[in-house]
């Protein structure tokens, strides 16, 4: 039994630093927001957004208050119901750097598809590898 706990404990041990270890993957941003752009600005903006990641990203922080109103069901042992449902959720929420990383990263992807369709030359920086 010993054994069962110490080797799940393991396991699920593994899984969390792994999933820590993952890679930042770019959320989409449409190229159609940079078309306006001529290649000048596309290119100074590609190079504003890599000097901010190279600075290192920092998420903006945001306070608000948030009211939800539903309708929620449950089961209470032999019969079950509808009733509503009321949330309220005051407080401070940050976006975290992945999430920051990841929002600039599609930001210069939609940058460079842009610069592709108006067959702008860009110079992109090798990123460091680690």
């Amino acid at each position: 039994m010993m054994r069962k706990v110490n080797f799940l404990f393991l396991v699920s041990s593994a899984l969390l630093l792994s999933a820590c270890a993952t890679t930042v993957k770019p959320t989409y941003v449409s190229p159609t927001h940079y078309q306006a752009f001529s290649c000048q600005q596309l290119q100074n903006e590609y190079n504003r957004i890599q000097d901010y990641i190279d600075r290192g990203v920092e998420p903006s922080k945001r306070t608000g208050v948030g009211v939800g109103i539903g309708i929620g069901g449950g089961w209470n042992g032999d019969d079950w119901g509808i009733g509503p449902a009321v949330s309220v959720n005051m407080g401070q929420s940050s976006d975290t750097k992945k999430t920051e990383l990841a929002r600039v990263l599609g930001e210069q992807e939609a940058i460079v598809q842009a610069a592709k369709f108006k067959n702008c030359p860009m110079l992109i920086k090798a990123k460091p590898q680690s």
